[in-house]
């Protein structure tokens, strides 16, 4: 499979769904309280995901809302992994979720840019 069908699967995913936020930016993250939501955080409406919920998405301040970067995660206390979709990200935005898979032991994830 070439890399612009993979990303177009994901633009398509995006466009077809209904995106539900339930970690606004700037409220607690229930898995990560000692810090403040820093992009809009939820899921995908009708998609499923390892942890049978939909399909998780980062969704930043970036107007245009370009899928244009993916997180993998593996989390060795829920023992899955699975990706999340960044949606309208900044470059900060991106590197600033990178960086929230760095400061919990038990959870990595690896940015992929488009």
């Amino acid at each position: 499979m070439s890399n612009e069908t993979f990303w177009g699967h994901l633009d398509r995913l995006v466009t077809e769904s209904r995106v539900i936020i339930d970690v606004p930016k700037g409220t607690k993250n229930p898995r990560f309280p000692e810090g403040l939501q820093f992009v809009d955080y939820g899921y995908l409406e009708g998609t499923s995901s390892m942890d049978e919920g939909g399909i998780d998405v980062f969704v930043g301040s970036d107007p245009s809302r370009r899928v244009d970067a993916i997180i993998c995660t593996v989390d060795l206390l829920k023992r899955d992994s699975e990706i999340k979709i960044l949606i309208g990200c900044t470059e900060a935005e991106k590197l600033a979720v990178e960086r929230l898979y760095e400061v919990f032991p038990p959870m990595r994830g690896l940015l992929v840019r488009r």
